[in-house]
C-alpha cells in the first residue's frame, strides 16, 4: 500500500497555528492557508525555514541572561516544535546547557513565576482517582515514553514541588533532540505529592498542590495508582523515574522493575556513563580497575547507584562482594557510613564500615569522620561528589589526591553548576594537570599549556 504524502489534520485557522505540533509559522503556502482559512491570521509574507531559524537564533542571542534565553526556548517549543527543534539541533552545544542542566534548575526554580501554556500531565494527590480519566485524553494516544517526577529533589537544589515538572520536559526535549524520538511519542509527568518547601507553601503564585508532602502508604499507593494507570493506558509504555528522594527512589524502581518497562535515571543512567567514563580513564591512570580505590562524597541513590554498576564490574571479574564493597568509603552528612548508624538505609548498609575497618585511622572523631580524613587514611585513586555541596572538594583534598596518584579520577557530578563539588579549572591547576575530570554540568574549557582543552560531562 502507497504511503500518503500528507497527514489528515481536524484543525483548521486559530486551533492549527496554537497547535505546537503542527504550526508551521510563517511556512504555511498560499494553498495551505486557502485550505485551512489562515489568511489574515498570520503574516503574509511566506517565508522558508532557514529564515525562521535565523529570525528565531537572532531572538535567542539577544536574550542577556540564560534564564531569559530558557524563557525564550520555553515558549518557542509551546508554539512551535518543529522550528523549535530545528533550532535545537542546530545549535545543540550552545543550547543543551539551556533547556536542560544547568540552566533547568533555575526554571525549575521559577517555574510558577515564568509559567506560559501547559505542557504534559500534572497529577496532583487529591486527583489520584481520576487518573484513568485524566490519561485518557485523545493527544496522549501515540505516547510511547513518560519521564515522570515528583519534584522531591530536583538536582541538587532539592524540593522543588510542582516546579519539578522543568525535568521532565527538559529530559525529553534530549529524548527528541539527541535521540530522534518524536515529541508525540513523549509525555512529561509531575506526580505532586505536595511539597515541603515552605518558601513554595507561602508562594502565592505557587502552581502546585499547597499541601505538606504526603508519606508512607498513601505516597505508595498513590504511586501505585500512578504505575497502573500508565500501564492500563499504553501497555508498552516505558516509565523514566526522576529526582526523586533516595528512599523512594530505590523503593519504585524495586517494585516495578520486573512488572514494567522502567528506569531511575538517578540511580542508572548517572552510574551507566559514570562507569563507562571510569574505564576509559583506566587508560590513562595505567592501573586495572580492581586496583583503585573510590571515596563517595554522598551517600544518596545517585552514589549508591554509581557504586553498584562499578561493584558488578568488579564482581563480573572475579572479585567476591565482601572484597569489592572493602574499596568503597561513601560519606554522607553524618560523615563516613557505619554500621553503628541506625538510620542507614537498606540500599547503604554494604558500603557501611564497622569499627575495624576503621581501626588505626587518624581522625578526630570516628563518630563522625569528614571527607578530608576519609581521603587522608583511605589515599584513594578516585573521588566522586554526588553530594550538592559546592565547593566541598577543597585544595587541601585535591592537592592530597595528586600526592596519592599519579593520575588521580576526580568526578564533581552534582547538578547544576552552583552545586557542583568543585570547578574542574581548579583541580587541574591543584593536580598540576594530572588530573582525570569529569563533571555533572557542561564547564567552560581549561587552559592547558594555552589552548582551551574540553571538560568532558560525564552525566
Amino acid at each position: 500500500m502507497k504511503k500518503k504524502k500528507y497527514l489528515e489534520i481536524d484543525y483548521f485557522d486559530y486551533n492549527l497555528v496554537l497547535s505546537a505540533l503542527l504550526n508551521k509559522g510563517s511556512a504555511f503556502t498560499e494553498k495551505e492557508r486557502d485550505d485551512f482559512n489562515l489568511h489574515g491570521l498570520i503574516p503574509p509574507q511566506i517565508g522558508s525555514m532557514q529564515q525562521q531559524l535565523n529570525r528565531s537564533y537572532k531572538a535567542f542571542s539577544n536574550k542577556h541572561s540564560n534564564i531569559e534565553k530558557y524563557i525564550y526556548l520555553r515558549d518557542l517549543q509551546d508554539s512551535n516544535e518543529t522550528l523549535f527543534y530545528n533550532l535545537l539541533c542546530h545549535h545543540l552545544d550552545e543550547m543543551l546547557p539551556i533547556v536542560y542542566t544547568p540552566t533547568v534548575g533555575e526554571g525549575c526554580k521559577r517555574f510558577s513565576q515564568i509559567y506560559r501554556r501547559p505542557r504534559g500531565v500534572f497529577i496532583s494527590y487529591p486527583l489520584r482517582l481520576q487518573m484513568d480519566k485524566i490519561l485518557s485524553n485523545a493527544r496522549f494516544y501515540s505516547v510511547e515514553v513518560i519521564v515522570a517526577s515528583d519534584g522531591e529533589r530536583i538536582l541538587g537544589l532539592g524540593d522543588q514541588g510542582a516546579g519539578g515538572m522543568g525535568i521532565p520536559i527538559g529530559k525529553l526535549t534530549l529524548y527528541t533532540a539527541c535521540s530522534g524520538i518524536h515529541p508525540r511519542s513523549t509525555l512529561p509527568v509531575l506526580l505532586d505529592a505536595g511539597t515541603d518547601n515552605e518558601d513554595l507553601l507561602n508562594d502565592p503564585l505557587y502552581l502546585g498542590w499547597k499541601h505538606k508532602r504526603i508519606r508512607g502508604s498513601r505516597y505508595d499507593e498513590f504511586i501505585d495508582l500512578f504505575v497502573k494507570a500508565a500501564k492500563k493506558r499504553w501497555p508498552d509504555i516505558l516509565i523514566q523515574w526522576e529526582d526523586f528522594s533516595q528512599k523512594n527512589a530505590f523503593s519504585i524502581l524495586h517494585k516495578y522493575k520486573d512488572k514494567i518497562c522502567t528506569f531511575n535515571d538517578d540511580i542508572q543512567g548517572t552510574a551507566s556513563i559514570v562507569l563507562a567514563t571510569l574505564l576509559a580513564a583506566l587508560r590513562a591512570s595505567k592501573l586495572a580497575l580492581k586496583e583503585h580505590r573510590f571515596v563517595v562524597m554522598g551517600a544518596g541513590s545517585a552514589a549508591c547507584g554509581i557504586c553498584n554498576l562499578i561493584a558488578e564490574e568488579l564482581i563480573s571479574k572475579g572479585e567476591s562482594p565482601e572484597e569489592v564493597c572493602s574499596k568503597f568509603y561513601l560519606i554522607s552528612s553524618q560523615g563516613l557510613l557505619n554500621k553503628q548508624n541506625a538510620k542507614n538505609y537498606k540500599f547503604q548498609k554494604p558500603y557501611c564500615k564497622t569499627k575495624k575497618d576503621i581501626e588505626g585511622w587518624k581522625c578526630h572523631s570516628k563518630d563522625k569522620i569528614t571527607l578530608e580524613e576519609v581521603v587522608e587514611n583511605v589515599k584513594p585513586t578516585v573521588l566522586i561528589g554526588v553530594c550538592g555541596q559546592k565547593g566541598v572538594f577543597t585544595k587541601s583534598i585535591i592537592k592530597k589526591m595528586a600526592k596519592f596518584s599519579e593520575r588521580p579520577i576526580i568526578f564533581p557530578l552534582s547538578n547544576p553548576t552552583s552545586c557542583s563539588e568543585a570547578e574542574p579549572a581548579d583541580i587541574y591547576n591543584w593536580t598540576d594537570g594530572k588530573a582525570l575530570i569529569g563533571t555533572g554540568s557542561p564547564f567552560p574549557p581549561v587552559m592547558k599549556n594555552g589552548k582551551p582543552f574540553r571538560v568532558d560531562q560525564t552525566n
